[in-house]
Formats: C-alpha cells, sequence, structure tokens
C-alpha cells in the first residue's frame, strides 16, 4: 500500500511539474522556431540510435538466451528465457528513460531561456522543475520495472538481466549524443568561426544547432538513461543481498525494507523539489544545495519512521545512512572544485594568464585532486558499513 502509494505520487507530481512547465509564457518566436529545430533535430538523432540498438539488443537477448543463466543445451529453457526477456525490458525502460528526457529538456530549455529575460528566479524555477520531471519520472519508472520484475520473476538473477539491459542502452545513448555534439562543436567553431567568421554559438550556422542538438541527446536522454541504470543496478545490488539474508534468516524483511526506503527516497524528493525557491537575487547553488540538504534531512526522517514502525534493523538503516551522508560530503567537495566563487576556479583562472599550458596543468592537477575526497568517502562509508552490518545472516 505504501509502496503503490508513493508510485503514484511520483508520476503524478511529474505530471503536475510537466504541466507547470508547459504553460510558461513562451511568446519570442525565435526562441521558438531555434527550439523546434533542436526538438526536431534531437528527435531524430535519438531515434535513429534506437534503431541501431535494437538490433544491438536483440543480438544480446539470443545470446542471453542461448547461454545464461547455463547454456540451454544442458537444462531448460525456461530461465534463460526469463534473462533474455528481463534483459529487453531493461533496455525498453531505459528507452523510454531517454525518450521522456529529449521530451523535457527541449521544452524546458525553451522556457528558461524566455523565463530569463523576467530574471533569475523564474529562469531557475522553469530550468529546475523541468530537470526535476525527468528525474521523478526516471527514479520512478525505476522503481516501477524492478518490483515488476521482482514481482513477476521472484528472481534477482532476472534483475540482473534487467539491469544489463538498462546499462547497455544508457552506455550508447550517453556516448552516441557525446560524440556527435563534439563533433558538431568542433565543425562549428573551426568552419562558422574562424573561417567564415561567424560569431560562436549564432543559430544560422547549422552546426551551432546540431551542438544544441547533440548537447540535448546526450546530456538529456543519455543523462536520463544513465539515471535510470544507476537506480536499477543500485536496487540490484541492494536486492541480491536482501534476497540472500533473508533465504538465509528465513524471512522476507530485508527486500521489503529496499522497496521501502526506495519509496520513501521518492517521497523525501517529491517535497525537496516542491518547496525548492530562489530569492530574486539569490545564488542557484545556494538554492540546489539547500534542496539537497532539506531532501537529505527529510530522508533520515522518513525511514528512521519507517524502521521503528516495521522492525527493520537499525544497523542496516544505520549503515543507508552513512551512505547518504558521504553522498552529499561528495557533493559539496564537487561544488568547492568546480563552483567559480572558489578557490580552485579563481586559481585556474589565474594561471590562465599566463598561458594555455599553465591552463591545462593547473586544471587537471585540480581535476586530479578533486577526485581523491570522493575516493576516501567511498572507501571510509563502505568499510563503515560492513563493520556496521558484519554480524547480519
Amino acid at each position: 500500500m505504501l509502496f503503490n502509494s508513493c508510485l503514484n505520487c511520483c508520476f503524478l507530481f511529474a505530471g503536475w511539474l510537466y504541466f507547470w512547465v508547459k504553460k510558461q509564457t513562451s511568446s519570442n518566436k525565435r526562441v521558438e522556431e531555434i527550439g523546434k529545430l533542436v526538438r526536431k533535430g534531437a528527435n531524430t538523432l535519438l531515434r535513429k540510435e534506437y534503431k541501431i540498438l535494437a538490433i544491438f539488443s536483440g543480438v544480446v537477448a539470443v545470446i542471453l538466451f542461448l547461454f545464461l543463466p547455463s547454456p540451454i543445451w544442458k537444462g531448460k529453457f525456461g530461465p534463460n528465457l526469463i534473462m533474455a526477456l528481463s534483459y529487453i525490458a531493461g533496455t525498453v525502460f531505459s528507452a523510454t528513460a531517454g525518450k521522456i528526457g529529449i521530451q523535457v529538456s527541449t521544452i524546458a530549455n525553451v522556457k528558461s531561456a524566455e523565463a530569463a529575460k523576467n530574471g533569475l528566479k523564474p529562469s531557475f524555477m522553469a530550468g529546475f522543475r523541468g530537470g526535476a520531471i525527468m528525474g521523478m519520472a526516471v527514479v520512478g519508472g525505476s522503481l516501477l520495472g524492478v518490483s515488476a520484475v521482482m514481482l513477476v520473476t521472484g528472481d534477482t538473477t532476472a534483475l540482473l538481466g534487467f539491469s544489463f539491459g538498462a546499462s547497455s542502452l544508457a552506455l550508447f545513448a550517453k556516448a552516441g549524443g557525446g560524440i556527435f555534439t563534439k563533433t558538431a562543436d568542433i565543425s562549428a567553431n573551426l568552419v562558422g568561426k574562424v573561417e567564415l567568421g561567424i560569431p560562436e554559438d549564432d543559430p544560422p550556422n547549422p552546426a551551432v544547432i546540431a551542438d544544441n542538438v547533440g548537447d540535448n541527446v546526450g546530456d538529456c536522454a543519455g543523462m536520463g538513461a544513465d539515471l535510470f541504470d544507476s537506480n536499477v543496478a543500485s536496487m540490484a545490488a541492494a536486492l541480491v543481498m536482501g534476497v540472500a539474508i533473508d533465504k538465509a534468516t528465513n524471512s522476507s524483511v530485508n527486500a521489503a525494507m529496499v522497496f521501502c526506503f526506495a519509496a520513501l527516497g521518492l517521497v523525501a524528493s517529491i517535497i525537496g523539489v516542491a518547496t525548492a525557491r530562489i530569492g530574486k537575487h539569490g545564488n542557484p547553488t545556494r538554492a540546489l544545495n539547500s534542496g539537497t540538504y532539506s531532501t537529505t534531512l527529510i530522508y533520515i526522517v522518513l525511514t528512521a519512521v519507517a524502521t521503528y514502525v516495521f522492525d527493520f534493523n537499525w544497523r542496516i538503516w544505520a549503515a543507508c545512512i552513512i551512505g547518504l551522508l558521504v553522498g552529499v560530503i561528495i557533493g559539496i567537495t564537487s561544488d568547492y572544485f568546480t563552483n567559480d566563487n572558489k578557490k580552485p576556479v579563481q586559481f585556474v583562472a589565474k594561471a590562465s594568464n599566463s598561458g594555455p599550458a599553465f591552463t591545462v596543468l593547473s586544471g587537471v592537477s585540480y581535476g586530479m585532486l578533486s577526485v581523491l575526497p570522493e575516493l576516501i568517502g567511498i572507501a571510509v562509508a563502505a568499510l563503515a558499513a560492513f563493520k556496521l552490518c558484519a554480524p547480519i545472516g
């Protein structure tokens, strides 16, 4: 009951956000015209990608059917068929996530650009809520897909096939769009700006439109598929462990805990997105960080209440919170190394005055340094969670 209610709220909220963004003012015909060109090109590129990926997915599905979990000539073909169908389902869900990303981004881009004429606040809200649509729909879809596979098959091996399907499509969707946009960007700069003297990112240059098409496919459709893949993979890993512990202890509480915590994550995200605000002259980074912190706090409280009510294991809850807090810390360190108000970016800008070599060296150095806190945080979180939960099962 709780799980279904959370899913319904997620999709309803995503629908409300979509119509809110869509009804925002868009009176500039030139912006609308360019937006339509980008939307048409993005859908064309995505359709071409998906045709090729459908063939690839079909071949992989046949290979899975023949060989996994075991060669069909050595036993029953039922588990192999389930694995192949789960893989196909993963690719379909992931493709849907990419399509949602394109549909939303090409509308939100126009609305956010138009809203920017009226100030930072309306532009931020249009862009933020546009991105939240994809987040809600994709995470809700991944939760729906995982629960459907587990409900139909009751087998975590099939769930791994579903996760593999999501991964394979996300990889190529993101890489394909990225390669396309980088090629178009280079063409726009070399031919348009250098040879013909057309200003950078000027819409009359067709390569600029192509560059924006690739950006939407790689960074929006690809990101949607990637987000779907990441969420499915994390849930699959948790369910594999949860089901294994349940079998050892003859219970079902740990698998239920995974779905419960995932559903409550949706609730916390809905509250965080709905309450996110920015002042007229506010800082977008500060507004995003505040939303992250409030959502994290809400999630901690909701999962603690659920752990108490449903008698879940408090040590598993604590391990979950450790991972959550480390994720927040990673976000803070990423912001520190990429925010132009912080010293690393300012130092790189200062080094640029001495020439391109210093720009590259300082930028690469700070880039390498930026991953150190993340690596330490992940290692500490993994060790702490293991030590905390080692006796379970």
